[in-house]
């Protein structure tokens, strides 16, 4: 999955990702950046992650631009476009 860091306190290392797909909010899990590059968090800051069993954010990781997409609105219904998708429908899957 991949969104952007709405929140993070480097003191406890809580915070929470803004999904670009469902427009959720995920809490980080416990450790979500052990094993990471990341050793600190700063919001708005893009990132992809996966979902552990409790539905928390972990395994963040970096994304270029080119893997993750930029997240918009379809400019006639105003309906989110998630990343990977552009504004004119989703994104096809190559043959």
């Amino acid at each position: 999955m991949q969104g952007v860091i709405k929140s993070y306190d480097p003191g406890t290392g809580d915070g929470t990702v803004l999904c670009d797909t469902d427009l959720l909010d995920y809490e980080l899990a416990a450790g979500a950046l052990d094993g990471s590059v990341f050793r600190m968090l700063r919001q708005g800051q893009r990132v992809i992650f996966d979902l552990d069993g409790d539905r928390r954010a972990s395994g963040l990781r970096l994304g270029s631009e080119v893997d993750m997409g930029t997240p918009g609105f379809h400019k006639d219904t105003g309906a989110s476009v998630g990343a990977g998708a552009t504004r004119d429908g989703p994104e096809k899957a190559a043959p």
